[in-house]
């Protein structure tokens, strides 16, 4: 169903301009932009994904990654079509990618899709599988059922958004995983088909700004962002500019899309980017897409005890109090920790609505 959309003006020649993301996609009547899934009817742009999804999963929260966000949790994941970024790396490329509508065509109204996560007992809702930057109009709509009902929401998201969008988007969050996929223009516009700068702004509006849990990402590709001039660079940029314990999580490529040639990570490349953001001042630095009970574990910035084991996605040591303080040190491990810790584990359930 459409719905309207907001974010857009007029261009000043008959167009309508698109003003959610760095794209400013210029549309006459009957168009859509870049996305797929706005769309100008007549004089307004419209959204015509709302209410509607490619379906629906309960996961542990530490797949979307975040691993300092009520750990153990389960939450209730989905997303609809299409895409503002043309990453030819993309692992979910037949939803993100889709032009069919018959893709997303489980309806689903943001009232329905809180209730049923209550009934499921998730903590969280989470936007994923494409960004939910495009669907910003369903997506706050969500949130706002999801609140009403005591739980949490989370976007998985690339950033790539415009200021005048950022706070909605944002404050629509309890906490938020923003893929970093590298640390160049040359990386952004080579495989992705976007620009470093909007990134990185949204990434500290974020930290800064907002009020949401904010975790990182990078896929480690090799040959393409893998050099330890990048890695230092992107990890000291981290440091710098959002502080040493905002969360990174290094995730293995794997052969996707339009990279079938590309050979997968290692883990010895992904424990080597590990070393290096250490190396730059970051506290928690984690590896992902492989099976390391170290590299996935959570480790206290004081005392360097274990505080959270991980094997998988299934928790394992526990070392915290209730309020999220190492037992051996007092530090306050930093995110959203409260009470024992989930059990989920490492159970992925899809969901019918």
């Amino acid at each position: 169903m459409t719905h309207p959309a907001r974010y857009w003006e007029g261009s000043g020649d008959g167009r309508i301009l698109c003003t959610l993301c760095p794209r400013l996609c210029a549309l006459r009547e009957g168009q859509r932009g870049m996305c797929f899934v706005r769309k100008r009817e007549g004089d307004a742009l419209v959204l015509d994904t709302w209410g509607r999804s490619s379906g629906f999963c309960v996961d542990p929260i530490e797949k979307k990654p975040l691993n300092h966000f009520y750990p153990g949790t389960p939450v209730l994941s989905f997303g609809t079509a299409g895409c503002n970024l043309a990453c030819k790396f993309c692992q979910n490329h037949d939803i993100s990618k889709s032009r069919d509508m018959d893709r997303i065509a489980v309806e689903a109204t943001p009232e329905r899709i809180a209730e049923k996560a209550e009934a499921l007992g998730c903590t969280s809702v989470a936007f994923t599988y494409n960004d939910p930057v495009i669907f910003i109009e369903y997506a706050v709509d969500v949130a706002a059922a999801v609140r009403a009902r005591g739980m949490k929401t989370v976007g998985v998201t690339a950033g790539y958004l415009t200021p005048r969008a950022r706070a909605e988007f944002f404050g629509a969050m309890d906490a938020v995983n923003i893929d970093l996929k590298g640390f160049t223009d040359r990386f952004y516009q080579k495989l992705t088909g976007s620009r470093l700068a909007p990134v990185l702004d949204s990434i500290t509006f974020a930290v800064h700004d907002a009020a949401c849990w904010v975790e990182l990402t990078t896929l480690v590709i090799p040959g393409e962002n893998d050099s330890a001039a990048e890695l230092r660079a992107l990890a000291s940029w981290v440091r710098c500019n959002c502080g040493p314990d905002v969360p990174l999580h290094f995730t293995a490529f794997h052969p996707q899309f339009r990279m079938m040639e590309t050979p997968k990570t290692s883990l010895a490349a992904l424990l080597r980017a590990r070393d290096i953001a250490r190396g730059a001042g970051l506290n928690h630095v984690y590896v992902g897409n492989v099976h390391h009970e170290a590299g996935q574990s959570t480790y206290c910035s004081g005392c360097r005890t274990k505080v959270i084991g991980r094997d998988w996605y299934a928790l394992g040591d526990w070392h915290l109090d209730e309020k999220g303080h190492c037992l051996t040190c007092g530090t306050a491990l930093p995110g959203r920790i409260s009470g024992p810790p989930g059990t989920w584990g490492r159970k992925r359930q899809p969901v019918a609505l």
